[in-house]
């Protein structure tokens, strides 16, 4: 199993940058994929996950609106689209695999991460 997250970099405030997570090594379509981050000094927290269950998305509260969680089984990809960027997103970013179809559980297999830093 291998994910890789990348699309990362430096964007002013109020900018957009788009996430792409490329997964291979298994059925994708069988698993949720969510994109989590970390802050300097700060635990891991989860930003957004695509169940494949129901295709429904699931955001973290504060990016509810700015964020837009998407997959495209065709290409084994899941897209994070991140609009109206703010200084408190600068994170790495990561994707990981749900053991599931949904987006629960304990996520079992992670990307390497891609690092998003916004400007104020």
């Amino acid at each position: 199993v291998q994910l890789q997250a990348f699309g990362g970099g430096l964007v002013q405030a109020g900018g957009s940058l788009q996430l792409s997570c490329v997964a291979s090594g298994f059925t994708f379509d069988d698993h949720a994929i969510g994109w989590f981050r970390q802050a300097p000094g700060k635990e891991r927290e989860g930003v957004a996950c695509l169940s494949t269950a129901n295709n429904y998305p699931n955001y973290k509260d504060s990016v509810k609106g700015r964020f837009t969680v998407s997959r495209d089984n065709a290409t084994n990809t899941v897209y994070l689209q991140m609009n109206s960027l703010k200084p408190e997103d600068t994170a790495v970013y990561y994707c990981a695999t749900s053991p599931s179809s949904w987006c629960m559980g304990a996520y079992d297999y992670w990307g390497q991460g891609t690092q998003v830093t916004v400007s104020s």
